[in-house]
């Protein structure tokens, strides 16, 4: 069962020819079919699943080579969302570290890849399609016996909102609050889960930028000197943690939760969020039923292991120490080094002894390695390297998956 001892977070670099094709569908607007996309695609994933289980890796993705940016299209396909393109920049948190690092100087507007709720939010399966395409090409690539490692990424339900200023997540004739928003962002995602367990996901790893932005100064500076919120940014906190649970509360007990909590590896490997752990963990740990939590500790942005000591007994942690930002190859005894004082705290925490913590511990790169399709300083010799050090500290300090 995940979370395996070596772990990614879900984004590989993705090959030239994949690149290619989709440039040629934007540049000339052939259609996808047309320009050989479907092949090509299942090809690349086909090679990337490869890689991960030469590697020695279980819990293996599509590299996320089905999409442009990290959170994919799914919520373009919930019924009642409308995509903005242009939008006014008084529509959005402008303290909010992705707003922050997206707006263009001198520009009144955002840019596109963002959606409101301009009605009633609701679950299709006949629209609801990108997410159970990408995990039928995993399939594809692997035994169904082993169709309960993959592991699918997607975005927070929280990702729409957070960026927006207080009501502008939906239009006002949508909603009439966050309250009647959340409720139907839970159904939604009940859905979309439901329908990924009757194909055969067992193992979904939430990426949430947000949840890390509660760690930074700047950004709870920004909340409190904005007078349009309502309540603190400890209720938003509280709010998001309920969304989540109200999100994953119907699954059954085989299917495994985990939450990325990121700060960021965009275009040049670009970090978005600072801020140490201890501000949210013991609420995090303790209130979010999630069943893993993957947390970044490549730099010391993201302050000391200290706050696991919070992490409940019955609930994993996944020590993301091998940068995705960075060509150079980390240490593997320092790394090592580093697992074992994370695991200190665990112990330290819950009563148990280091080798009792070590069965809640995992290893992997901070981020994903290509959260965007393209602008990365690594190559793919790089990526390798990385995910073959994962895999060797694995074996190295618990000689197991």
């Amino acid at each position: 069962m995940p979370p395996f001892r070596a772990e990614h977070m879900g984004s590989l670099l993705r090959p030239e020819k994949l690149l290619e094709v989709r440039e040629a569908i934007r540049a000339t607007g052939i259609s996808a079919e047309e320009a050989g996309l479907p092949a090509v695609e299942k090809e690349a994933v086909a090679a990337v699943v490869k890689l991960q289980l030469d590697l020695g890796l279980k819990a293996v993705t599509s590299g996320e080579y089905n999409r442009t940016r990290f959170w994919g299209l799914m919520w373009d396909e919930f019924v009642g969302t409308v995509r903005l393109q242009d939008a006014d920049a008084a529509m959005f948190r402008l303290y909010h570290p992705d707003v922050v690092s997206l707006i263009e100087k001198d520009r009144k507007v955002m840019p596109g890849d963002s959606v409101i709720a301009g009605a009633k939010l609701a679950h299709d399966r006949a629209r609801s399609v990108s997410n159970l395409h990408e995990l039928r090409l995993v399939q594809a690539a692997v035994p169904k016996t082993d169709w309960p490692n993959i592991k699918l990424t997607m975005i927070t339900p929280a990702w729409f909102h957070m960026r927006y200023k207080q009501g502008r997540a939906y239009t006002k004739d949508a909603y009439a609050d966050d309250a009647a928003y959340f409720a139907d962002v839970a159904k939604v995602y009940q859905a979309e889960l439901a329908m990924l367990y009757e194909a055969g996901l067992r193992n979904v790893q939430f990426d949430d930028p947000g949840l890390a932005y509660f760690c930074s100064d700047k950004f709870r500076q920004g909340w409190a000197e904005d007078t349009d919120n309502i309540g603190s940014v400890d209720d938003l906190l509280d709010a998001y943690i309920k969304l989540y649970n109200d999100s994953i509360s119907k699954l059954p007990a085989d299917f495994h939760t985990g939450v990325h909590l990121c700060r960021g590896n965009f275009i040049g490997g670009r970090h978005f969020a600072e801020g140490a752990y201890d501000i949210i963990a013991q609420k995090l740990f303790t209130d979010l039923k999630v069943d893993t939590f993957y947390l970044e500790y490549d730099t010391a942005r993201a302050g000391g292991f200290e706050p696991l000591k919070f992490l409940p007994r019955d609930k994993h942690v996944v020590i993301g120490a091998i940068s995705t930002k960075l060509r150079d190859l980390e240490d593997k005894d320092e790394i090592k080094r580093r697992v074992y004082s994370a695991a200190d705290f665990v112990a330290a925490g819950s009563g148990q002894t280091r080798d009792e913590a070590l069965k809640r511990v995992a290893i992997s790169p901070q981020c994903g390695f290509s959260t965007h399709e393209t602008g990365y300083p690594l190559t793919e010799d790089d990526e390798k390297k990385k995910l073959a050090l994962v895999r060797q500290i694995a074996d190295e300090i618990w000689g197991e998956p």
